[in-house]
């Protein structure tokens, strides 16, 4: 039978909650509140100038009539495919590079890797059409030392979505922090007890890193796989900030949540774009169960000592 709670321990819970409080408050006004209001648009028709009109699940029935979505779907999940991988490859290889360095570089190191995670999405948006530019950008530029003749980034539909890839590598600051302070938690007698029974290098990264390291590599799949499938602010920048240009990418540049927002803000048709917000949810939810599930098998966990404390 529980105890009676002292009058000490009754007045840190009331404080505790009274600290809890804004949070919860920001909670229900700005997350909760407003994902049962687009929950309830989806059953409407509605245009921001006229009352809502109730028409059940027809917003979502013209979803599965709408060949857009599913091409929108389709350019999304292209760029996931692509960019989650990679993402990660490259945050590791970021983060073993700056595991290796000490002493007073170590700081600056580490603030310059983070730094570009700071730029502004938009402004990445801005930076990349002018350096993946076709004719005059630097990546072609660089490409074109080597003898390559670089695509049309920006033009070419079948090199919009590897440009965007390339772009997304940017702002791989924050994995690599998450990376990084993940290998400082590798405690160094197990190395020292692989290099003893004579593990070379790969031995030691294959059997002792990424062991320890699995559940921060199963943390930063699942957060960049919810960030891809978001995807908006730098492709919308760089392909539809100018509606007077010419399209000559066709909808290789299409992402489901630029789609939702044309659908939103710019044709008002919010009843439609609650519905596909509400598909992005559930594809989001689907795919993390399944994450969750495959990586319980994958992901090693310390585990605890008798009397369940570290």
């Amino acid at each position: 039978m529980a105890r009676p709670l002292s009058g000490l321990a009754r007045r840190e819970a009331r404080w505790a909650y009274v600290f809890l409080l804004p949070w919860l408050l920001g909670l229900v006004i700005f997350q909760a509140g407003p994902m049962v209001a687009s929950l309830v648009l989806s059953l409407t028709d509605y245009d921001l100038i006229s009352s809502p009109r109730f028409v059940g699940l027809g917003n979502y029935a013209e979803m599965l009539e709408d060949p857009t979505v599913a091409t929108a779907i389709g350019n999304t999940a292209f760029y996931t495919v692509l960019h989650v991988p990679l993402a990660l490859v490259v945050s590791l290889a970021l983060a073993l590079m700056l595991n290796r360095v000490t002493g007073r570089a170590a700081g600056f190191f580490r603030t310059a890797f983070y730094l570009p995670s700071m730029t502004p999405y938009v402004a990445v948006g801005v930076l990349f059409l002018f350096l993946l530019n076709g004719q005059a950008g630097l990546v072609n530029q660089f490409l074109g030392l080597f003898g390559v003749d670089g695509p049309q980034w920006t033009t070419d539909p079948a090199w919009v979505k590897p440009g965007v890839v390339l772009m997304s590598l940017w702002n791989l600051g924050s994995t690599t922090i998450i990376l990084f302070a993940a290998l400082r938690n590798v405690p160094r007698d197990l190395y020292e007890a692989a290099m003893i029974d004579g593990a070379g290098p790969w031995q030691r990264f294959r059997s002792v890193t990424l062991p320890m390291i699995s559940s921060a590599l199963f943390f930063v799949v699942i957060i960049n796989t919810i960030a891809a499938l978001q995807m908006f602010d730098q492709v919308y920048t760089m392909f539809f900030g100018n509606q007077t240009a010419q399209n000559s990418y066709g909808d290789a540049a299409l992402f489901y949540v630029v789609y939702l927002f044309q659908q939103g803000f710019q044709f008002l048709h919010m009843g439609y774009a609650s519905a596909l917000a509400w598909l992005l949810f559930a594809i989001i939810a689907v795919i993390t169960v399944v994450q969750v599930k495959v990586g319980n098998r994958l992901v090693y966990y310390e585990a605890e000592p008798p009397g369940g404390t570290r």
